[in-house]
């Protein structure tokens, strides 16, 4: 397959070399198996055809779509009557006819002129995002890519807003982009969070929110998640468009500020809710939860094992300690932190064999999170995020999200309601399927299990604000040092980098609050 870039034309329209004949067989094997693979691409495809003779003489366009690339041919069938069925092969140069007739023809994928930001987008990638959007049925005329968040809201992918308007209707989508820089995918461990997260939509989510329908749960009672529109699930080009909840009244809050009581317990509730269901899968379909186990890979574990990342982790801490007064606090924190990683790979171990383990959502941060109000009341809050989704226990979603979604006076007034409040729910959610929580995971285990995890909580808590209370000016220059150099260069600019007043008093407050917490609630 030969492709060229047509200057006249945008550089979305891609156009591809084939050798075609009018004859229903194959041609004989001699085709690579790299051109085979190739041509798996052009699958349910829209394709133009220009047939051309062989002295140069161009025909009519030909509009077809591919429909089976099976080992060295593939068919387009035509939508005109007065054309035969064409059938070609993805030969290489020089090709030597077997069956007779020939023609050398180019298709042209029927792919839309995208407008907006498009930038950081590999073909592969917007061909794939070009065919989700032809499934639709949209009959889609315009395209138009938008930012979502601010610089540092996203970590391990670029995401954008699609708004498509078309002749049945309009839909708007959001799709994560994965990274194809080398540093910043090795940095973030792109190809495994990708993978969590497309097995997460495309299965787990599914599968759990199934139970819940054959057990004739309320509607309002399900698991809710963005709808996954398409997903492509290959190195380097991963890609995840979804739902875009904005379209559906969902916001998402201020990094910078506390959650509310309120919030806390909607998020409290969706955990409840996907922790029971992770029971009751285990219980019901013990090797299905041990096949989503077993693909689900710990983003941590990997960080854990990988020394210079470790050593930057606790380099960039070391930084943001800088702004601390309190000595004592300083002294706790430098403890920890020699520690964490070690046992963060043995508790991870110890949750394989634990059986009161659960499918986790496992980032529950303030971006992870959308909220619906009306009339300035919560509605309901929905969980956008599942890169870090793993097989572990149910307090690193809970202890995650309290210490890094809300501030310490907060925690002081409802902390241990909390711890309540979700073994309530979870155990509301588990009575719909005739079991309890006393019975898959008593409120003992719950206070030892936060007993178990709080120092490694601890430690997660602090090294994250390094990068959670970074303004937005900060965060684009150390995304970009990432795309550009490496982690190590971004820790090297953000160590030489004055930090700014705004920074540092939101990273002092964070961290003072977090040590005072650990320590009232007698977690360290």
């Amino acid at each position: 397959i030969t492709k060229q870039e047509i200057p006249a034309v945008s550089r979305f329209l891609v156009y591809h070399e084939f050798m075609i004949s009018n004859r229903r067989r194959p041609w004989t094997p001699e085709t690579p198996e790299a051109l085979q693979v190739r041509c798996r691409r052009f699958r349910n495809r829209n394709l133009r055809v220009v047939v051309e003779s062989g002295i140069g003489k161009r025909g009519n366009f030909i509009s077809g779509i591919v429909t089976h690339t099976k080992k060295h041919n593939a068919s387009v069938v035509s939508r005109r009557f007065s054309v035969r069925p064409w059938y070609y092969s993805c030969r290489a140069n020089p090709f030597i006819p077997k069956h007779g007739y020939q023609q050398n023809i180019k298709i042209k994928m029927a792919q839309h002129n995208f407008e907006g930001d498009v930038g950081n987008i590999n073909e592969h990638q917007i061909q794939f995002i070009n065919k989700v959007i032809e499934e639709q049925d949209l009959n889609v005329k315009k395209v138009v890519f938008q930012p979502v968040g601010k610089a540092g809201d996203n970590f391990v992918a670029n995401v954008k807003r699609i708004n498509l308007e078309g002749d049945n209707g309009s839909l708007k989508m959001v799709v994560k982009i994965a990274s194809q820089n080398e540093f910043l995918r090795q940095t973030t461990n792109t190809e495994i969070s990708f993978n969590n997260e497309i097995l997460m939509y495309t299965e787990v989510l599914p599968k759990l929110v199934a139970l819940q329908k054959a057990a004739r749960i309320p509607e309002e009672e399900h698991l809710r998640y963005a709808k996954c529109y398409g997903s492509l699930n290959e190195a380097p080009y991963e890609v995840i468009l979804l739902e875009d909840l904005n379209e559906s009244g969902f916001v998402m809050l201020d990094k910078f500020e506390s959650l509310t009581d309120e919030c806390v317990r909607s998020i409290l509730k969706n955990f409840a809710t996907l922790h029971s269901l992770s029971y009751v899968l285990k219980i019901r379909e013990p090797e299905t939860y041990n096949r989503f186990k077993s693909k689900l890979i710990n983003v941590w574990d990997i960080l854990a094992r990988n020394p210079l990342i470790t050593k930057q982790f606790e380099n960039g801490t070391i930084i943001i300690l800088s702004v601390l007064d309190n000595d004592e606090h300083k002294n706790i924190i430098k403890s920890k932190l020699g520690k964490a990683f070690g046992l963060m790979l043995k508790l991870s171990e110890d949750a394989l064999t634990d059986e009161s383990s659960v499918i986790q959502q496992g980032d529950a941060w303030t971006n992870n999170i959308m909220f619906k109000f009306e009339e300035q009341k919560l509605k309901e809050s929905i969980m956008i995020d599942y890169q870090a989704s793993k097989n572990n226990s149910p307090v690193m979603d809970l202890l995650f999200m309290i210490f890094n979604c809300t501030d310490h006076e907060t925690r002081l007034k409802h902390y241990y309601d909390w711890i309540d409040f979700y073994h309530s729910e979870l155990d509301r959610s588990l009575n719909f399927f005739e079991l309890t929580a006393d019975s898959v995971y008593p409120r003992t285990k719950l206070n030892e299990d936060i007993k178990k995890y709080s120092e490694m909580l601890f430690a997660i808590s602090i090294m994250l604000t390094n990068l959670f209370t970074r303004n937005t000016e900060e965060a684009a220059e150390m995304m970009e040092t990432l795309n550009s150099g490496g982690f190590d260069e971004a820790i090297e600019v953000l160590a030489n980098t004055e930090i700014p007043k705004d920074t540092a008093a939101r990273a002092k407050k964070r961290i003072e609050g977090i040590v005072e917490s650990f320590i009232e609630f007698g977690l360290l």
